[in-house]
Order: C-alpha cells, then sequence, then structure tokens
C-alpha cells in the first residue's frame, strides 16, 4: 500500500529539498522531477505536479484526489487539465535537455528520448514518464514492462498526444479521456516486437529481446561515434586552414578530399559535443 501512494507522499512535501539525493533531480514551484526507482532504460525519470500548486483556493478547486492519475486529471475538464499537463511538459522538456547533455558527456552520443504517459498507471498520483529511447534496463523484466513502453503499441501515451486531445472535438475529447482499464491493458499482452525503425522483429523469448536490444543499442552508438568522428576531423582540417589563410602562411594541410568522400556515407547532421559540468543522470551501464 506504501508503494502505491509513495508518489503522493513526495508530491506532498512542503520542501522538495528534504527528499534524498537519489530521488529528487530537480523541482520548481509546481512540479517535481524524480529518478524512476525501477529504471526501464539508461535514463528514466518521473515528472509530478506538487499537491500543493493545486490545492484548491475556492469552490471547485483541485483536490489531491483529482491528481490520482491522467483519467482524473482530463476528468477535470479540459481548460483545468490543460494547465496541469502544460507544467509537467515544461519540467520534461528541461529534464530531456539535461538528459542530452549527460548522454554526450557520458555516451559520446545523444539518441532520442519518450515522453508520456501510462492510461493504467501503477501507481497513485499522475506521473509523466521523461526515457531514452533504448529499454536498456536489468529493472526490465517481462513483456509487461516492454510492451507498457513500447512507442509503437497503445499503452504509452505519448505527451503530444494526448495535448492534441485537448484541442479535439469535445465528442472525441471525452471519448479518449475516459482512459478505461479494459481498453488498455490488453495491450499489455501483446507479442514482443522489436521498437527500432526498419526490424519489427518478433520474439517468443524475453531474455532474446533483451540481447537483441543491447545488440541494437550498440549499433546505433558505434555509428553515431563514427560519425562524430569524422565530423570532428572535417571541422578541425577546416579550422587548420582557415588559420594558416589568415595567417598568410602557405598551406600545409594534406588534401582532405578523402575524408569527403568518407564522409558522403554520414547523415551531415551536427553532433553537439557539451562541456563537462556538475549534473546528475540515472544510468544503467550501457
Amino acid at each position: 500500500m506504501a508503494q502505491l501512494t509513495i508518489l503522493r507522499s513526495y508530491a506532498q512535501r512542503p520542501d522538495p529539498t528534504t527528499l534524498p539525493g537519489s530521488v529528487l533531480f530537480a523541482h520548481n514551484e509546481k512540479t517535481l522531477t524524480i529518478f524512476d526507482a525501477y529504471p526501464k532504460s539508461i535514463f528514466h525519470f518521473l515528472v509530478l505536479p506538487r499537491a500543493k500548486a493545486y490545492e484548491p483556493k475556492e469552490e471547485g478547486g483541485w483536490k489531491v484526489e483529482d491528481l490520482k492519475d491522467l483519467r482524473t486529471v482530463l476528468g477535470r475538464g479540459r481548460e483545468k487539465a490543460r494547465k496541469v499537463l502544460q507544467d509537467l511538459e515544461i519540467a520534461a522538456r528541461e529534464c530531456k535537455d539535461e538528459i542530452e547533455e549527460e548522454m554526450s558527456a557520458r555516451y559520446g552520443h545523444k539518441w532520442d528520448i519518450w515522453i508520456g504517459f501510462h492510461p493504467v498507471p501503477s501507481m497513485n498520483h499522475i506521473h509523466l514518464h521523461v526515457l531514452s529511447a533504448d529499454l536498456c534496463s536489468d529493472k526490465m523484466k517481462h513483456k509487461k514492462h516492454y510492451n507498457s513502453f513500447h512507442p509503437k503499441g497503445d499503452f504509452f501515451l505519448k505527451l503530444e498526444t494526448v495535448m492534441e486531445w485537448l484541442d479535439a472535438e469535445k465528442s472525441y475529447f471525452r471519448t479518449m479521456a475516459k482512459l478505461n482499464p479494459k481498453d488498455y491493458e490488453p495491450h499489455l499482452k501483446e507479442d514482443l516486437v522489436c521498437f527500432h525503425e526498419n526490424c519489427g522483429r518478433r520474439f517468443t523469448n524475453f531474455q532474446k529481446l533483451k540481447d537483441h536490444l543491447q545488440a541494437e543499442y550498440n549499433k546505433l552508438k558505434e555509428k553515431a561515434i563514427a560519425k562524430k568522428a569524422i565530423l570532428d576531423k572535417l571541422t578541425n582540417a577546416k579550422r587548420k586552414r582557415e588559420t594558416q589563410e589568415r595567417d598568410g602562411t602557405p598551406s600545409t594541410v594534406a588534401s582532405t578530399s578523402g575524408s569527403y568522400q568518407d564522409s558522403k556515407n554520414v547523415d551531415e547532421e551536427a553532433v553537439d559535443s557539451q562541456p563537462e559540468k556538475r549534473r546528475k543522470s540515472a544510468c544503467n551501464a550501457s
């Protein structure tokens, strides 16, 4: 029972800084961002609305029970729900930026980040998941865990999808806001299918799926680091050439035509490299 309400107890704390460092990641007047105690990816955080930020100030105001889950929040109506969801979105975007900095610093590359809700959550108090797109974690132990975060499945509700409901026709919003568990729970029992683009491989053994996901992540990492190495080489050669031209000295830079030929097979998307600074991360060894 205590585990079911632990998020609510965090959200009701007048001073979030009294939470252990292993729990608290960030907070502001409206929200609280914590490390997921059982991360399903290398990075995994939860964003919660702080209870005192939505205490009833007048008749018809928020009660803590109204913040139980996404269904109860949407049940307060579109405009009231929009305010809570927008506050969660702001904190989630800030968390996403922090994750990307840590990705570059710790792993040498960045990859996708998912932001979304579970329509049938396992704990009381609405919480928004912010997690890296890898699902490589020793805490992911069975099919239910995997299918609950599959980005192409019907159980993980992306934040942008829920926000679109708020602007939809009234009848459509009311239908989607019901979030009937009977409509969503069957998706947790669906077949195991790799979420990676251009894959879609099916598995009957969970450990084999986990091994496959780790291999897919390793390939993504190797490709990203190789791309960054080529781009860094081209950038350094260009800077050296520009310096010599500015100083009026003859260019002794070796031809980079070969490097440019190599780069033809590399996406020209820039890869950011962030300076080191003090950060927090929820990381599992990759």
